[in-house]
């Protein structure tokens, strides 16, 4: 029986149907429950089966959140052509990394290295006793670890994974008596998430189970509290660098502005962003632009990329630029290199059709291929904001594509929208500067 309180509280709501969840949102929340209900069922797929995939992606699912999806052409990575596929909302981000595609194009493409492929994840426990004894016993019992994970790990070594090693850490400079088993993994060309954490979980049985029967605990050691098992999304030692290079001579495409000019005010903007925080923030959110929209588009975790690529920011005690960029002997190269934990099989890689989609245009990229096109974006984007902030500053360009969403803010039809767009060709895009020229156009001025 659902009940429901005065305050809004309600019990049983995830047995309700969907129709019901959503009756339930609409008259508690919204004055019109007609209009609540029918915009949320606007955005259902008219496909049964597909829409019944997507309800069961997560829990109380009353309607599908739509991103645009866009693609990004002419990318030359490692000699390969790619067309990237995007879903972002933000205007201009596709528009910048596809000018910025054409440009390196022209100068060889993107370059792209994996530094590293290990994941890691940590069991945490408490452990009250001597050190000594505890380091001699995992020392005894690391092989019977792996192999009470034999079954766990065998699809993985099969594709070429699995587990590579395991280690105990004494952590108890941080916290009393706390260690921590410390795992790497190879993963192949899943996440990995739900296998790294099946193989720390047997661990920490295989752990508690050995130390309760060893026979040089005493039985305060014998006493292995486990806190928790679970795998870490700071993956720097998943590492993938990507780059881009050419003579100052072919560095600016602008006759007034010479490459040795632009290549000087790219490496003090680049000082800026490494050594004051308030511009790197910025500076990392416009390379996650490229990174997260790669990273939706192809079903990964966005939030764990982002989690661990700031977190890479601050591994020297402070947040600082992701990217870098040199001359050395007039050659001008721009690079970054990021920590990216990504899957280009499981989760619903095999099951959202626009993943899959995106995944076909990139050629159904292995792990590694998907870690080093997921940077390029990134690098990509950042070089294109940087461009414009040091020459036409950002606005000019970003405004002219906000342009169309303060049109449509605005109700703007499409003879309207056609007008003004030849308008603001010559004229500063403002929220301001659009009402007053819609306003004039209405009224035949």
């Amino acid at each position: 029986m659902i009940k429901q309180n005065f305050n809004n509280k309600i019990d049983g709501f995830s047995k309700l149907s969907k129709e019901e969840k959503i009756a339930w949102v609409s008259s508690t929340y919204f004055k019109s429950n007609l209009e609540s209900g029918k915009l949320l069922k606007q955005y259902w797929n008219d496909d049964i089966d597909l829409q019944k995939t997507h309800d069961e992606f997560t829990e109380n699912t009353i309607s599908n959140f739509y991103l645009p999806l866009g693609i990004a052409p002419n990318f030359l990575i490692d000699g390969k052509d790619y067309t990237i596929p995007m879903a972002i909302e933000e205007s201009s981000v596709i528009a910048a990394a596809s000018k910025t595609a054409k440009f390196w194009r022209e100068r060889g493409g993107f370059k792209t290295t994996i530094l590293n492929f290990k994941k890691t994840g940590q069991v945490h426990f408490i452990f009250n006793g001597n050190k000594e004894k505890l380091f001699d016993f995992f020392k005894n019992i690391k092989s019977l670890l792996i192999e009470e994970c034999k079954e766990i790990n065998s699809n993985m070594a099969k594709r070429g994974g699995g587990i590579l090693d395991i280690e105990i850490i004494d952590k108890t400079i941080d916290i009393p008596n706390y260690y921590q088993i410390n795992a790497t993994f190879d993963t192949v060309d899943s996440m990995g998430a739900n296998f790294i954490n099946s193989c720390l979980e047997q661990f920490s049985k295989t752990l508690k189970k050995e130390a309760i029967s060893n026979s040089n605990f005493s039985n305060k050691e014998k006493n292995i509290e486990i806190i928790m098992s679970i795998l870490t999304n700071y993956t720097p030692d998943c590492l993938v660098k990507a780059e881009v290079s050419c003579s100052l001579k072919d560095l600016s495409e602008d006759k007034n502005f010479s490459g040795k000019k632009l290549a000087e005010k790219f490496l003090q903007a680049i000082q800026i962003a490494k050594t004051q925080k308030e511009r790197a923030v910025t500076h990392n959110k416009g390379i996650m632009n490229g990174v997260d929209s790669v990273v939706i588009a192809t079903g990964n975790d966005f939030r764990a990329i982002e989690a661990g690529v700031h977190a890479y920011a601050s591994k020297d005690g402070f947040y600082t630029s992701l990217s870098d960029a040199k001359v050395v002997k007039n050659i001008f190269t721009f690079s970054i290199e990021l920590p990216i934990s990504l899957g280009t099989v499981g989760g619903i890689t095999n099951l959202h059709p626009l993943v899959k989609w995106s995944l076909k245009l990139l050629g159904n990229p292995s792990g590694k291929d998907l870690m080093k096109i997921v940077a390029v974006a990134g690098l990509a984007q950042n070089f294109g904001a940087i461009k414009s902030l040091i020459t036409s500053g950002i606005q000019k360009g970003h405004m002219k594509m906000h342009l169309i969403n303060i049109l449509n803010t605005l109700n703007a039809d499409e003879f309207e929208k056609k007008e003004m767009i030849e308008y603001f060709k010559k004229h500063t895009v403002t929220y301001s500067s659009v009402e007053k020229a819609l306003k004039q156009h209405r009224n035949g001025l």
